[in-house]
């Protein structure tokens, strides 16, 4: 790993008041101008429009992931299953559960660049290989794809969608696929990154257009900067320890919004946990790919 005398050290600033429980799966929306993320647990969408007005819609008992839809709305992950948000509706149009046991939910999750939406399960207790990764079609069909997952998390594409990197955070690491030009089909899993457990947990990812990855931090208070062969880069400080995830936006894509969490916190008293934070690192990033349905292809 690169030494500390040479990783960039950045501060991150917050963007509004606390907002959220658990804050998660911040995503850019370039068609409205708008960044959207989730209160996880309370089952809320939040969505801050131009000028800074935070808005929130509520979904249903788990609001685990949203990413845009081409031609408007989103796609949603929610307690069991998917969703979709029509342009205009508060109300999300449920697909049908995607299994019974109420100890397990969704959690992170993201489009490939099929336009396909993923999105990874897990046990309420953290039970070890008890989550799956799901995928939805265009056509609006689920399948399973890959099962023995204990945390699913952080999930996204390279811009030209041969290559995924993944998080199943209890094993530290962030790993890569290669992804099958033809069908889409993520193959070859192999070590990225790893993290050292005295600096966090991996979480949420975002990538930006020089092909480097930056990696939220659960209880290191930081989100990273790698190289593309698992050099740390760059550190961005938050003023708060459970950092979830974060995602580039703004009409230029130079603004690294990160997402926080207060759930399960003793010391509740940083005045931080649960913002939102930014920070503009002077590089931009990628577009996530949207949700493409089968319509629109």
């Amino acid at each position: 790993m690169t030494g500390e005398s040479a990783v960039l050290q950045l501060e991150a600033e917050r963007a509004t008041e606390v907002c959220a429980e658990h804050g998660e799966g911040p995503v850019w929306d370039p068609s409205t101008g708008q960044l959207h993320w989730v209160d996880m647990l309370a089952g809320e969408l939040l969505t801050m429009v131009p000028g800074g007005i935070i808005g929130r819609t509520k979904l249903g008992t788990v609001a685990a992931v949203a990413r845009p839809v081409v031609g408007g709305g989103l796609v949603l992950a929610l307690e069991r299953g998917f969703a979709l948000l029509r342009p205009g509706k508060q109300t999300p149009e449920s697909l049908p559960q995607l299994w019974s046991d109420p100890s397990i939910r969704m959690n992170d999750g993201g489009c490939d660049a099929r336009g396909r939406f993923y999105a990874g399960s897990m046990a309420y207790d953290e039970s070890p290989g008890k989550g799956t990764l799901w995928r939805l079609d265009g056509a609006l069909r689920a399948t399973r794809v890959l099962d023995g997952v204990t945390i699913s998390n952080g999930l996204v594409w390279t811009e030209e969608g041969d290559s995924a990197f993944y998080v199943d955070t209890p094993t530290g690491r962030v790993d890569r696929f290669d992804v099958d030009e033809h069908t889409g089909e993520p193959h070859n899993r192999r070590p990225a990154v790893r993290v050292p457990n005295e600096l966090g947990s991996p979480d949420g990812l975002a990538l930006d257009a020089e092909g480097c990855l930056w990696v939220a931090l659960w209880r290191g208070g930081a989100v990273h900067r790698y190289s593309p062969d698992g050099q740390l880069l760059t550190r961005v400080r938050v003023p708060t320890p459970q950092v979830t995830a974060c995602a580039f936006g703004g009409p230029r894509m130079e603004t690294l919004y990160i997402t926080t969490s207060r759930q399960g916190r003793d010391d509740r008293d940083d005045g931080s946990s649960g913002a939102l934070f930014r920070v503009t690192p002077g590089v931009r990033g990628t577009p996530v790919h949207p949700f493409r349905l089968e319509a629109d292809e």
